[in-house]
Formats: structure tokens, C-alpha cells, sequence
């Protein structure tokens, strides 16, 4: 491991430890640990150091974490169909479990949609989707979140960041496009407070609807939808799915999350779908460039390149981050119960 005044480098299987540990501190059995550490590591290696390990500090902090939680179970199921309540737990767990369940609906009977509230910081959703892509399926993932954005006009925040997924197979890597439909995701907002760095110009405003760059200040206002009213239209689509995961149930009435997975051959056999989606890109890719632009690239192809280079050559995180890692507490999460208490 090289430290430098400010970064911390570690390699793979260091942060590996550290984020598992971390997790362990805070109650977490080794099989959660697990989900939770991959998933954040995951981030980390494809270049996305807000939904890395300074994710698990955000689950630390969250005032869910302490409160009484229950098994995961399935509230409605049918063949191609599951709504869960996801039992108080943690999201990057209950998705992951979502999104398996979904792949196997699909790989049977071409189709499924899985739902699941009552449940919260579900990370990167790319990492769900390329999980469903990988198994040779569409994904696609909205996602209604906690209410950190205000409509256009509006002073207050009502609406999440609300991301969209979508992952296709391809006879390469998958493509993978992942997007919020605000201005600006509050999990890196969170990071700029903890690192003390200032926000964007534009994207955010405090508690009395004036634009500011002040992380805090907008922490305690609210961010804007990216694009003005396109962005909040999108926002509002992915309202619209988080109800139909089940959001009217959840804690706070805004946090919903849908999965779906689509076997291509329920339209085209699969080897001609990956082909066609592979020459698609080589085409796109092949377009006439502008001046000193040396490559179009496809959404997912940095991360992708950057997770190949730090699986060689480990990852490097923040200073503050690390230190407050490893000076977690010692926690204890509350015991799963089956009931309904």
C-alpha cells in the first residue's frame, strides 16, 4: 500500500478488506458484507469514486441503519413477476437479490418485472443491469429515490435523483448506460461536503431557493433535474415505475425500485441480436470524427477500460475517506425478524 498526503492507494484485495471490515463494524453478516463490499468495490474500479467505498459511510449514516428491519419476502409473485418488501434492509443487497430473482424469471419465460420498497442506498444501478446483460438478457432498471430534487419553479425537494439503467448483450462487452435525471447525484454532492469541495455552477439550491455552490447549503435545499423541464418529465417517469414498485408502502412514500429483464429471443434468436448490437456500435463508433477528437466512445467503454486497469493496478481513495473507514465504530444492526413489526 502507497500513501501520498492526501490519496490512499490500495490494491484490490486491500480495499476488498477495508470495505468488509467496515461492514463488519456495523453489524453486517458476512454475506451482506459481501454484497455490500463488491458492489462498492465495483464502483471504485470502474472510476466512480462517490458510489465507492465513501457509499459504505452514507449507509453508516443513514437513520434507517438503526432501526428495527425483517427478511426480505416476496408480497406478490407470479411466474414472471415479484414485488418485494424489502424489510427495512439495505439496497445494494435487496436489489442484487431482485435482480437474480428477475434474471431467473427471464431465462425461463423470456420476460420478468421484479419491484422492491421499503428499502434504501441501492448504489451504482448500472451494477445490477450488467449483472442481467452478462447473463445474456435487457435490463432495465428505474429507480424512484429519497427526495433530494426540487421541480422546476419549486422550492423544495420532492423528487429523487431518480436514475435509469438500461444494459444490452452484445458479442463484446455489454453496453451499459446509466443516467440521473438531475443536475447533479446526491451521493457525490455527499462526498463534496465530507472532501470540502465546492458544487458546480447551476446545480443545486439552498433552503431559501437561491442558487448555490455550497454543498451543505444544498444538502439543506435542493438539487435541480438536469435539462429543466426534459429532466423533470424523466424524473416524473421514474416516479411513475417506483409506484409501481410498491413506493406507496415505503417508509418515506418515495423510494420504489423496478427490474426488468427481456430474453431477445422473444424477437430475435440471440446470436443475430448480439450481432446486430455489436456491428450498431462499430458503426456509430466509425463516424467521421471533429477536429482533435481521437475516438467516439459508448457509454460504459471508460468504465470498462477503468475497471481493467485498476483490477492491475488497485484503486486510490481519499485520505478522509480511508481514516473514517477504518475509525468506524463498533455497531450492532438490529436482528432480522420474520414478522411485520
Amino acid at each position: 500500500m502507497q500513501i501520498s498526503p492526501d490519496r490512499v492507494r490500495l490494491t484490490v484485495d486491500e480495499a476488498r478488506d477495508l470495505a468488509r471490515g467496515a461492514l463488519g463494524k456495523l453489524g453486517y453478516d458476512p454475506e451482506e458484507a459481501g454484497i455490500i463490499a463488491e458492489h462498492t468495490l465495483d464502483a471504485a474500479l470502474c472510476g466512480y469514486e462517490y458510489s465507492g467505498l465513501p457509499k459504505i459511510l452514507n449507509v453508516a449514516e443513514h437513520p434507517q441503519l438503526r432501526k428495527p428491519r425483517r427478511y426480505m419476502r416476496a408480497i406478490h409473485e407470479t411466474a414472471v413477476s415479484a414485488r418485494y418488501d424489502g424489510g427495512n434492509n439495505v439496497g445494494m443487497v435487496t436489489v442484487y437479490h431482485a435482480a437474480r430473482t428477475a434474471i431467473a424469471k427471464a431465462l425461463e419465460h423470456g420476460f420478468s418485472i421484479v419491484g422492491v420498497n421499503n428499502s434504501w442506498v441501492t448504489g451504482r444501478a448500472a451494477h445490477y443491469v450488467e449483472m442481467i446483460a452478462r447473463a445474456d438478457l435487457i435490463g432495465i432498471h428505474p429507480v424512484s429515490s429519497s427526495r433530494h430534487v426540487a421541480p422546476p419553479g419549486g422550492l423544495t425537494a420532492t423528487l429523487g435523483t431518480n436514475p435509469i439503467a438500461f444494459a444490452f448483450p452484445t458479442s463484446r462487452d455489454p453496453l451499459v448506460i446509466d443516467m440521473g435525471t438531475s443536475a447533479f447525484m446526491h451521493t457525490d454532492l455527499m462526498l463534496r461536503i465530507r472532501r470540502g469541495e465546492l458544487l458546480p455552477e447551476g446545480v443545486a439550491i439552498d433552503a431559501q431557493g437561491r442558487p448555490t455552490r455550497d454543498p451543505a447549503a444544498a444538502n439543506q435545499g435542493a438539487i435541480l433535474p438536469f435539462g429543466g423541464h426534459k429532466g423533470f418529465a424523466l424524473a416524473m417517469a421514474m416516479q411513475a415505475f417506483g409506484v409501481l414498485a410498491g413506493l406507496g408502502t415505503d417508509y418515506d412514500k418515495s423510494q420504489g425500485f423496478l427490474i426488468i429483464a427481456i430474453k431477445p429471443d422473444l424477437l430475435l434468436p440471440l446470436a443475430e441480436y448480439k450481432r446486430e448490437m455489436t456491428e450498431m456500435i462499430e458503426r456509430i463508433k466509425m463516424t467521421p470524427r471533429l477536429p482533435g477528437v481521437e475516438e467516439i466512445r459508448m457509454p460504459s467503454e471508460r468504465a470498462f477500460r477503468e475497471r481493467a486497469r485498476r483490477l492491475r493496478e488497485g484503486i486510490s481513495i481519499d485520505r478522509k475517506i480511508y481514516d473514517a473507514l477504518v475509525a468506524l465504530p463498533q455497531g450492532s444492526l438490529p436482528d432480522r425478524t420474520h414478522g411485520n413489526d
